[in-house]
């Protein structure tokens, strides 16, 4: 039998809560039952291992201290 992740289980694998990984922009589902998606773990895994990093677009840039650089 195969075994597919819901949501909640694919936060949880990924390290987020549940309603965080509601908003992601997440992989095609393997799976459909209803309404309801699935993933396989390995579907997850390398839809993770894609994504942008914590810092990814560079953020806010450090204040200036204002000290001219000889």
């Amino acid at each position: 039998m195969i075994r597919y992740l819901s949501l909640k289980e694919l936060a949880e694998r990924i390290g987020v809560e549940q309603r965080t990984a509601s908003k992601y922009k997440l992989p095609e589902p393997d799976a459909m039952i209803g309404t309801t998606r699935g993933w396989l773990p390995e579907t997850v895994d390398a839809w993770n291992a894609g994504r942008p990093g914590r810092g990814a677009g560079g953020g806010r840039k450090p204040k200036d201290s204002g000290a001219a650089s000889a």
